[in-house]
């Protein structure tokens, strides 16, 4: 679908290759510029000491189908070369501070003014304004400690909760392509690029955000309870005989509380004093809780999935991973690709976050080794022999 379009990335880790990621699987010709020594999540099983596993799954997702070149941009001779590429590209992708693109010149204003289509596209922890915008950001830091979001997750009373690898990124990386896809439909009408911002700060308000509108608009907000506490009692987590979570979702009113009454067989519960109108639930939630707990104590998963599901129940089971990819609804939903490897086979990997029926819209090629293409793409930007080999001297390229 995004045949045509040529994207610069000059990024490492998660964010911003997942942007770029996602614009490839759907047709985007992408050009992934490294440092000499790589991105360093080519390196994530060695450096969390599993050096016995071979390559790196976490950038292959975020890399697969693009070119990779190798370029020193603390050297002149780097710069000019991203410079060149920039010329006739639709979209620069970077997480490089704007600092540091300001002192090599690969900045917003200098790109735009040698393309005035470019549409640029920087991710950064903090945004591009304000005192600590050259700050480092990492999900864990700017998207979830920063922005709240990992507060509001902190069960009250308890230690706060770390975040798993690349869920702040990708979250941001989604955000990021639809910003890149909307500055490109402005450009058909005007012509012009633009600047696209993104940061992890911003995401993962917005992330927050139902929380964050009733903050900004009352000035205060609940915490987070444990199950015994929750504002919600049916809204909750509850183990089986089994020995597996399942967690419910109800709907506004009181309708699926008649219906979970009957569910667990005990109807008379519904009108219970304790429990008459959601105020009086969460007053004696405790008490509910132990109820639920003990009903659905007395049965495995399958038999709940039987009840819930005849009762029209909104409910989903806590599933492990290693689940989750064996899981027929969600293999149905196309939740997982197969990706070309650079031997000529396959591997399955996580598929992008949209699906376009009937389009080719997944992975296009295995992630690049580090500078495979760099010859190749600056041969196509008119570099000599001569000039690859100055290059090489003066350690431009590896």
């Amino acid at each position: 679908m995004l045949e045509g379009i040529k994207v610069i990335e000059v990024a490492t880790y998660i964010a911003a290759p997942g942007a770029g990621g996602i614009l490839a699987d759907w047709g985007a010709e992408v050009i992934k510029v490294e440092p000499l020594a790589g991105c360093p999540m080519r390196y994530t099983m060695a450096n969390v000491g599993a050096d016995h596993l071979k390559g790196s799954p976490i950038f292959d997702l975020d890399n697969r189908g693009k070119k990779g070149v190798a370029i020193n941009t603390a050297t002149p001779e780097g710069v000019e070369a991203v410079k060149r590429l920039v010329k006739d590209a639709d979209v620069f992708l970077t997480n490089v501070r704007p600092g540091g693109l300001e002192r090599s010149g690969l900045d917003y204003a200098s790109l735009s003014a040698l393309n005035p289509r470019l549409v640029y596209a920087s991710v950064t922890g903090y945004g591009l304004e304000g005192a600590e915008r050259d700050r480092p950001g990492f999900d864990i830091a700017a998207f979830w400690a920063r922005s709240g979001l990992g507060y509001l997750e902190t069960v009250k009373g308890q230690e706060p909760t770390t975040l798993r690898t690349g869920i702040g990124d990708h979250t941001t990386s989604m955000a990021t392509v639809g910003g890149i896809l909307a500055a490109l439909v402005e450009r058909q009408r005007t012509g012009k690029g633009r600047l696209v911002e993104s940061s992890l700060i911003r995401a993962g308000i917005y992330a927050a955000g139902s929380d964050m509108a009733v903050q900004l608009k009352f000035g205060k907000l609940g915490s987070t309870k444990s199950r015994h506490e929750a504002v919600a009692p049916l809204s909750n987590f509850f183990k089986t005989k089994s020995g597996e979570w399942f967690v419910i979702v109800p709907r506004q009113g009181s309708v699926d509380w008649t219906a979970i009454c009957k569910v667990i067989g005990k109807p008379d519960l519904e009108t219970d004093e304790r429990f008459a109108n959601p105020k009086l639930r969460r007053t004696n939630a405790a008490d509910l809780v132990d109820i639920l707990d003990a009903a659905f104590a007395e049965h495995d998963l399958d038999h709940w999935r039987r009840k819930l599901d005849a009762a029209d129940i909104i409910w989903a089971p806590l599933m492990r991973p290693s689940d989750v990819v064996e899981d027929p609804q969600a293999i149905a939903a196309g939740a997982f690709v197969d990706v070309p490897d650079a031997e000529g086979g396959s591997y399955k990997a996580p598929a992008g976050p949209v699906r376009f029926p009937g389009a080719d819209d997944g992975p296009k090629g295995p992630s690049p080794a580090l500078g495979e293409h760099t010859l190749e793409v600056l041969r196509d930007l008119g570099y000599s022999e001569a000039d690859l080999a100055k290059l090489k001297e003066t350690k431009t390229i590896g």
